[in-house]
């Protein structure tokens, strides 16, 4: 029996996060895990008379290509991708995961150095859609390998997730909206600010915002969402962070990491698992080890680490920082490969002051 949260997700992802116009062309990107929604959403985009591609990728091939594949295929662009990079309308991506622990035996350097190759279809996109010549989601739907990534059995796995997306409400667009007006207030307020302080037991940093965007992260983008976000100037961070929850990379979580930053740059880093890998995503290039975002999670539907970053990176309580690309519309001005998000939970003893105002006490906004 078909999940009415589906169709509503699906009708959500097409006409509230991308409003998918007469005649745009759509990808719908995804892997079989996804296929029961990725049909609905196909649906969606011939309702709105979209032109819909279908662009999949499977987990056994994706491994296959990462331990078999040699230097020149790895450089090799699909120029089929890249034709839809540039000229496109609409992405729409929808994962599924079929094994969280898939990619673990793959060497870190390889996985960065596909990355690498690759990061043209991610500086494209994000270009493309600074312009507002590309629209944009991402989301993830329920698995049972998921679920219990998660801990949680699939059916309290499903009415968590659909739960955040609130797709348990009759009108979900609507729930968004009103996250959406409550956001615009923290950017309103925080248009022509200069510097923000975070200080608690995991976290004593300075960083710079001059000149910088705030962005409301409504649904727009990611489904579910719930943040506000910028990208800091550059050469401004100062100070440490301890990540309170894993980051997982390719399948494999790095856990315990801390950083400590001079002028912008990470000087010195540690993590208590996986710390190999997380030298390989701080040494790929010169962005790097430089902040492309800071973030305040925003959404309380959201109150559990799952080990699923589009997920986690909302939890209502907390912020998160990625090191590496900075997203341009909000002003950031650095580009790597690597755009790598990681959470610290702001619930207890910890504050935020922006130009020496208290703005957020123990997660939750006091401006």
């Amino acid at each position: 029996m078909a999940d009415i949260r589906q169709q509503k997700l699906a009708h959500l992802l097409v006409n509230y996060s991308t409003s998918v116009q007469p005649g745009e062309w759509v990808g719908l990107l995804g892997n079989i895990e996804a296929m029961p929604v990725l049909r609905y959403v196909y649906e969606e985009v011939l309702k709105a008379g979209g032109y819909p591609s279908l662009i999949l990728n499977d987990e056994y091939m994706d491994r296959a290509f990462y331990r078999l594949a040699n230097d020149a295929q790895i450089e090799w662009l699909d120029p089929m991708l890249q034709d839809y990079y540039e000229k496109a309308d609409v992405y729409i991506r929808i994962n599924g995961a079929g094994n969280t622990r898939a990619m673990t035996n793959i060497p870190a350097k390889k996985v960065q150095q596909v990355r690498a190759a690759q990061s043209s279809f991610l500086d494209t996109r994000l270009s493309r859609a600074a312009e507002g010549t590309f629209k944009w989601v991402g989301t993830r739907v329920p698995t049972e390998a998921a679920a219990q990534e998660a801990n949680m059995s699939l059916e309290e796995y499903e009415d968590f997730v659909y739960g955040a997306c609130f797709c348990d409400y009759d009108d979900p667009a609507e729930e968004w909206r009103k996250l959406s007006k409550m956001q615009q207030g923290k950017v309103d307020y925080l248009k022509g600010k200069k510097n923000v302080v975070l200080k608690g037991p995991n976290i004593d940093l300075k960083l710079g915002i001059e000149g910088r965007t705030f962005m409301n992260s409504d649904g727009k983008r990611n489904m579910p969402s719930g943040e506000i976000f910028t990208g800091p100037v550059e050469d401004s961070v100062n100070g440490w962070v301890r990540f309170t929850y894993p980051s997982i990379v390719g399948g494999r979580a790095v856990s315990g990491i801390e950083l400590r930053f001079e002028e912008g740059k990470v000087v010195d880093a540690s993590a208590e698992q996986n710390e190999e890998l997380l030298f390989a995503q701080l040494d790929t290039d010169a962005g790097s080890r430089y902040l492309g975002e800071f973030a305040v999670g925003t959404n309380f539907g959201i109150d559990k680490f799952t080990g699923s970053i589009l997920f986690d990176e909302k939890i209502g309580g907390t912020i998160h920082m990625a090191v590496g690309k900075g997203y341009p519309e909000t002003g950031s001005k650095n580009n790597s490969a690597v755009h790598w998000d990681m959470i610290c939970d702001m619930r207890q003893d910890s504050e935020i002051h922006v130009d020496g105002e208290l703005f957020y006490k123990n997660g939750a906004f006091t401006v």
